[in-house]
């Protein structure tokens, strides 16, 4: 099992994808949820027993995964 704080990830577990501690919920769905357009509280309202520390741990675990040094490239949409 790895662990960062709030964020943990266990092969035996939603199979080994990162989630908020002492859930099923994972970095994934909650960075899909807000890509929809949907808010923190909206969130907290679908998913109570998670915690607004633990979004912002998500959040934050998020932004570190991204600062590795893997090139993602983009493809240009024509215009």
């Amino acid at each position: 099992m790895q662990e960062s704080g709030l964020i943990v990830s266990n092969p035996n577990v939603m199979m080994g994808k990162p989630v908020i501690r002492g859930t099923r919920i994972t970095v994934e769905l909650l960075l899909e949820k807000f890509a929809a357009g949907q808010s923190e509280d909206q969130i907290l309202r679908a998913h109570p027993h998670i915690t607004r520390e633990g979004i912002r741990a998500a959040l934050a675990f998020a932004a570190q995964a991204l600062q590795a040094s893997v090139v993602y490239p983009l493809e240009r949409v024509a215009s």
